[in-house]
């Protein structure tokens, strides 16, 4: 047995911790073999967890991984689920020993000690917890690391930046992926206000009035490759104004289909639907009562898919249920499924009581985002929100204790009142809560907002303070072109307040800015298919090109190698990357396909297409090891070019197919690079992927 580790003599930097405790100290051999410390500090919720490989393993670094959403679990990234996205192997692969946090706070629910104090949950707890982990370090090693890097995504790339804003004496460079926020002065103390919560009523008004499936096929259809290019055919004015309202906020032409199948985002809604109503009354007032606003003026829009009813459950449901019972094996669970999978990760929430059948309910009422409030039974008086439905079947989610208990306690028999009217008014929420952002300019004429204005709400004070683009060491950006939680115009934000605050020169010295073209928020694997073909055939996995960042980020602190950074523009809400890879940068190769020479080609059943792909990779991106053809939207990849040797750093490559049914195809090439060429690496497979329709009559 190694050593007991030695806490008396540390002492906290920050007086709000109390003393360090270690509760579990164990060699552990899943999912990577490892010594486990777990702990946290006394006198508050702050909690941690150390993941230390064999010192023949460890290189001298620290990884402080962040997790997503609100963050309040210390071992995220420790379990199977972080697994997915790199983990305590990609540590390793890394040369560090990996320190995680609850961010101060256990779940959902604040620190009752610390109350509303965003710092804390920003980039307190992730500091104390980087400073102690150094003093095990030196206890496990025999030294503290050399040096250490903060970085994750969404909620942990809205964090990370902040931990290095606030705690240069712990870290020395950050990666934030799909993050996003506003910026403010430094020191920033106060909670965030987040561009998403308006960007997301915006993207559900669309979805709940283009979701016959005419109008979303539509939509998606034109935007996809050898479309028409024109998704506002078809639809009214009032659909058109809010469709464009959507794209000019930065919602990413080509990922339409996302609009209809909304995965993490409605958690936003859920989470907060009762903070917003608290913040800003006159606007869920004023909405249906005042003259200018669209529940006064148009009611047509939104009385047809009002809910006000009270009705009874039939039957609770568990997400263990969705995956096995055969009463949910039909096509229409496929995206609750999909959130059920994810959760399936957590043996502990496998039998949470995840969603109620209800009965009664009437058949026109929009489900989604509807207030459901248990009025009878052991759980009266709880409060969630609608996070996805099919039928008359309804997931629920909330805030604080709410989302953690959701339906505990419901039976079948009691009463719950659906009522979507909060809902309704949020959809049109950022007509009347615009921010600065240049996202919103299409809100605005002549600077003056259209509409009368409320004040933009603050966030949930889990999610932390704001940026401020003040910060010591390096910081890599990476965002993602297809993502439809944090939008690429979110991903401009902090590039601006590092220019702002460091200058042109200090922002060159210590800030790069990567896209990824093709990504989404999550991985394909985990996303529900387009309805016109797989998700892989039109978004690629970006786990490799994070894996990459973090490998260039320690080059960059510890030897002076700036990464390479990405080329673009942003017009009118979207951006834009150069078509060739020398003129764009980056590590993601650039890839195009044609059929018979362009985006769409029509033939007939059994006549060959010729279909063409060109594919480069940037001088950064090393070498094409790799070019996969999907002829037919299924996503299996059944054919690889067997020339493909990784010695070229540009490739044009040219194969026939025919199809034997008539039909809509797309064929894709999935093209990866690797910096070192090594056309069997299992990691760092750096991918991209292009498309072109083939209408076979």
């Amino acid at each position: 047995m190694p050593e007991p580790i030695e806490t008396s003599s540390y002492k906290v930097s920050d007086p709000y911790f109390g003393q360090p405790y270690i509760d579990v100290d164990e060699q552990r051999d899943a999912p990577y073999p490892h010594r486990h410390v777990h702990g946290g500090f006394a006198d508050c919720d702050a909690r941690f967890a150390f993941s230390f490989p064999d010192q023949s393993q460890w290189q001298g670094r620290m990884y402080m991984p962040l997790e997503g959403a609100h963050a309040g679990n210390e071992e995220a990234f420790g379990g199977p689920m972080g697994e997915l996205i790199g983990g305590l192997a990609l540590t390793v692969r890394l040369g560090g020993y990996m320190a995680e946090t609850n961010m101060g706070h256990i779940g959902d629910d604040i620190d009752a000690k610390a109350g509303d104090d965003p710092t804390l949950y920003g980039w307190r707890a992730a500091a104390e917890t980087g400073r102690f982990s150094k003093h095990v370090a030196a206890q496990v090693y025999g030294s503290e690391p050399h040096h250490s890097y903060v970085w994750g995504g969404s909620g942990g790339g809205r964090r990370s930046p902040l931990v290095l804003e606030n705690a240069p004496d712990v870290f020395d460079g950050a990666l934030p992926f799909m993050g996003g926020g506003d910026v403010r002065p430094f020191p920033a103390t106060e909670r965030i206000k987040g561009a998403q919560v308006m960007s997301f009523a915006c993207m559900f008004n669309v979805q709940r009035l283009l979701r016959s499936p005419a109008k979303a096929m539509g939509v998606i259809d034109a935007m996809q490759p050898g479309g028409s290019g024109d998704p506002f055919a078809g639809l009214n004015s009032h659909e058109r104004d809010e469709l464009a309202s959507l794209y000019k906020q930065g919602f990413p032409f080509g990922n339409e289909f996302m609009i209809f199948s909304p995965m993490g985002q409605i958690w936003l809604w859920t989470s907060i639907a009762d903070l917003l109503v608290e913040q800003d009354p006159a606007y869920f007032e004023n909405f249906w009562t005042t003259p200018g606003y669209v529940g006064h003026d148009i009611p047509e829009a939104v009385l047809p898919d009002l809910i006000d009813e009270t009705v009874t459950v039939d039957r609770v449901v568990t997400p263990k249920d969705l995956l096995t019972d055969p009463a949910f094996a039909g096509p229409e669970y496929m995206l609750m499924k999909a959130m059920a999978g994810i959760m399936a990760g957590d043996p502990e929430r496998l039998e949470t009581p995840y969603a109620v059948l209800l009965s009664g309910l009437s058949g026109s009422g929009y489900r989604l985002g509807a207030g459901v409030r248990v009025v009878s039974g052991d759980a009266a008086g709880r409060q969630l929100y609608v996070m996805s439905n099919s039928g008359d079947l309804l997931v629920g989610g909330g805030h604080g204790d709410a989302d953690k208990e959701k339906f505990t306690g419901v039976k079948p028999g009691d009463q719950v009142h659906v009522d979507n009217r909060k809902f309704l008014a949020f959809c049109y929420f950022h007509r009347h809560h615009i921010m600065d952002d240049a996202q919103f300019d299409g809100l605005r004429v002549g600077g003056r907002p259209i509409f009368a204005q409320h004040p933009v709400p603050l966030m949930s004070p889990l999610m932390g303070v704001s940026y401020t683009g003040h910060y010591e060491g390096k910081l890599l950006w990476v965002h993602h072109t297809h993502d439809s939680s944090l939008w690429p115009s979110q991903g401009i934000i902090y590039q601006a307040a590092a220019l702002a605050t460091l200058g042109a020169a200090g922002a060159e010295a210590q800030f790069r800015l990567q896209w990824t073209q093709n990504a989404e928020h999550i991985m394909p694997a985990w996303l529900p298919p387009s309805p016109l073909r797989a998700s892989n055939t039109c978004l690629v996995d970006y786990t490799p090109i994070i894996e990459q960042g973090l490998v260039d980020l320690a080059r960059w602190v510890e030897e002076g190698v700036a990464p390479a950074s990405t080329s673009y523009e942003y017009v009118d809400g979207q951006v834009r990357l150069p078509a060739d890879a020398a003129s764009r940068g980056g590590v993601q190769p650039v890839v195009s396909v044609t059929a018979n020479g362009g985006e769409l080609a029509t033939v007939a059943v059994g006549e060959p297409v010729t279909l063409s792909v060109q594919a480069e990779a940037p001088a950064a991106g090393g070498t094409i090891i790799a070019v996969q053809w999907d002829f037919d939207g299924k996503g299996a990849y059944p054919y690889s070019e067997p020339s493909v040797d990784g010695s070229a750093t540009s490739v044009t490559l040219t194969t026939t197919h025919a199809y034997s049914e008539p039909g809509t195809y797309f064929a894709t090439a999935l093209v990866a690079s690797h910096r070192e060429g090594d056309v069997d690496a299992k990691h760092r497979r750096l991918q991209n992927l292009a498309s072109a329709r083939v209408v076979v009559r």
